[in-house]
């Protein structure tokens, strides 16, 4: 039967109609649920790996101390949360483009459309994208894997060796940060060669206490435990502890000074406030108790 502009149709009687109904256009219908259903079943499975993932990263290497204050203040979980929100999506892209392409080239076969010179055509442009792309594809890459593996994120005070400084944001291509003089730095992710996270889990304070050379050590170090003590058991700071302050007794001793070591387990972020109390209160214990710092002549040397 000819149709409109003089073209044949693929049926004359209804029983070539339905013969064709049952060919193609129903292949076609499959086509589409099956990849409705690909789709699905991809982003179910991917909601539940990020999830589990993000799980055992949130209980991997972490105290009972740690989960109690993450669990009381929801930082953990909301960070957590993010992360998974942020992989989800990513996925979830990837997964429909690849679903959709290939549902649409199975398509086109069916309907008899030649692939052959599509495929190739997508190939040499493919090629060619990627030679003019290259420093793109490697930050595309860098930013997937740096937000699937939580190296870092918004908050997080790190060190990409270009730059130190608060991460502002972070995309798939560049990661934002602004340094201690509030400088915002741009990085390409692709350019980033290792990153020190200042921001997870805890960190360690370190305090050098300073004492004149002939003080007596066995009577400083039981002092500088009790305002460690002192230290912990205040309210104000005991949260940003993640344990009583030790004093490992003297480091060094040089010309007419004797200087004792305290290391402190803080929560991230807090190892530059925590010396300074310690600091305070071991000057106002030392005066309360007259023991004496290292006296400097006019000279600049230190005075026995």
């Amino acid at each position: 039967m000819a149709g409109m502009f003089g073209l044949e149709l693929p049926f004359d009687t209804w029983e070539s109609t339905l013969d064709w109904l049952l060919g193609a256009p129903l292949r076609v219908v499959l086509i589409l649920l099956f990849a409705v259903a690909a789709r699905w079943a991809a982003h179910r499975a991917i909601r539940g790996v990020v999830e589990g993932a993000a799980k055992r990263a949130d209980d991997h290497e972490r105290s009972s101390l740690e989960r109690a204050f993450d669990s009381a203040t929801g930082a953990r979980k909301e960070r957590r949360r993010q992360r998974a929100l942020t992989m989800g999506s990513l996925l979830r892209s990837i997964a429909t483009f690849l679903i959709a392409t290939v549902a649409l080239l199975t398509i086109m076969a069916e309907l008899g459309m030649p692939l052959a010179p599509l495929l190739t055509s997508a190939g040499i442009g493919g090629v060619a994208i990627g030679f003019g792309a290259q420093s793109l594809v490697k930050d595309f890459l860098s930013g997937i894997f740096m937000i699937i593996e939580d190296q870092y994120g918004v908050g997080d005070l790190i060190d990409t060796g270009e730059a130190v400084g608060t991460v502002e944001e972070v995309t798939l291509r560049v990661t934002r940060l602004r340094d201690p003089s509030g400088v915002v730095w741009f990085i390409r992710n692709g350019e980033i060669i290792r990153i020190g996270n200042k921001s997870q889990g805890w960190a360690v304070a370190t305090i050098d206490i300073p004492v004149a050379y002939d003080e007596d050590p066995a009577r400083v170090i039981p002092l500088l435990r009790d305002v460690a003590a002192q230290v912990y058991a205040d309210p104000d700071w005991s949260e940003k502890l993640l344990e009583e302050p030790s004093v490992a007794g003297v480091e060094s001793v040089s010309g007419g000074t004797m200087t004792l070591r305290i290391f402190a387990k803080t929560r991230p972020g807090e190892q530059w406030g925590v010396p300074r109390v310690i600091r305070e209160r071991a000057k106002e214990r030392f005066d309360d108790e007259g023991v004496r710092g290292p006296r400097i002549s006019p000279f600049g040397d230190a005075q026995v």
